[in-house]
Parts: C-alpha cells; sequence; structure tokens
C-alpha cells in the first residue's frame, strides 16, 4: 500500500477557548512538511496548549492502517483506496450519523477533520480537540498536505 498519512492533533482547555489563547490556537497548522521516508508512512504532528501549541511529531514507517490505533481503516480495491476516519467513542458530541468513506483514486488526498469535547474522570472539567487526518494515495511530496486537498470531509461540531 502506497499510502502517505499525517495525522494532526491539537488539543486544549477551556483557557483556549476565548481571547488571546483562543487566537494562538486558532493559528496552529492543520497540516505539516512531511518529513522524508518513503511510503507507507504515517505522520503524527501533536500539538497541547501546556506546551504553547508547539508541534511536536512521530514518524512510522509502516503501512497505515497496520496499527490498532490509526483512527482509520482503510482498503484497497483495484485502483481506489477507500478511507473511513474511525471516530473515538469517548468524545462528544455523539456522532450517530457518520459520513460515508471515501474513496481516493491514486495521486488524490484527503482532509478530513473531526472535534471533540471531553470531559476528565478525577474532576469533571473538559478538555477539547481537533483531529486532522491528512492522507494521500501514491506518493507525495513533502509539501503536499501545504496545499488544497483533492477532497475534504468536515464533522466539526459545536462545542459548547
Amino acid at each position: 500500500m502506497e499510502t502517505v498519512m499525517q495525522w494532526v492533533r491539537t488539543s486544549w482547555t477551556g483557557q483556549s477557548r476565548g481571547g488571546p489563547e483562543a487566537a494562538r490556537r486558532n493559528a496552529a497548522p492543520t497540516a505539516f512538511l512531511l518529513p522524508p521516508g518513503s511510503p507507507p508512512l504515517v505522520h503524527e504532528v501533536r500539538m497541547h496548549e501546556a506546551d504553547g501549541f508547539r508541534p511536536r511529531s512521530l514518524t512510522h514507517e509502516s503501512t497505515p492502517g497496520s496499527r490498532t490505533d490509526t483512527g482509520v481503516l482503510l482498503q484497497e480495491a483495484g485502483h481506489l483506496l477507500r478511507v473511513q476516519l474511525v471516530a473515538t467513542p469517548f468524545g462528544m458530541p455523539r456522532r450517530r450519523r457518520r459520513p460515508p468513506a471515501v474513496r481516493l483514486a491514486r495521486g488524490q488526498w484527503l482532509r478530513w477533520q473531526i472535534n471533540y469535547r471531553f470531559a476528565h474522570a478525577h474532576d469533571g472539567a473538559w478538555t477539547y480537540r481537533l483531529d486532522t487526518l491528512n492522507i494521500a494515495h501514491g506518493p507525495a511530496p513533502a509539501d503536499l498536505f501545504l496545499g488544497t486537498p483533492t477532497l475534504r470531509v468536515s464533522e466539526l461540531a459545536a462545542l459548547r
């Protein structure tokens, strides 16, 4: 499977829901340059409010979807790649109706975004997260995800 996947996950608390902190959060990128490597490749970038939204990344040279924690289901069918984002069952709001899987032809790429609100078990405080999946079917230049995606799926919900 010649697939390149980039997960960008940004998390914050109520402190970054308004004012200057929200501006910093909203300025956090949803795509980055890809690290050196050849497909299959998974590039994970995490940004947290506690770190001032500084990007921290990991790279896995493995078939995307071969690890159980990737959050995406992939299936090749002929020359198409079927992509279905897996929503976490722990986040709110509950999404009873989800978009269908997307099929990518070779050379195409997809940006799929979803957001969540989580309640901490120990004190009930809210945390929030925006997940952006950038995924390409076929080889990808380092700056691919900085451009305009072939397809977009948005599951962005109002988070109270």
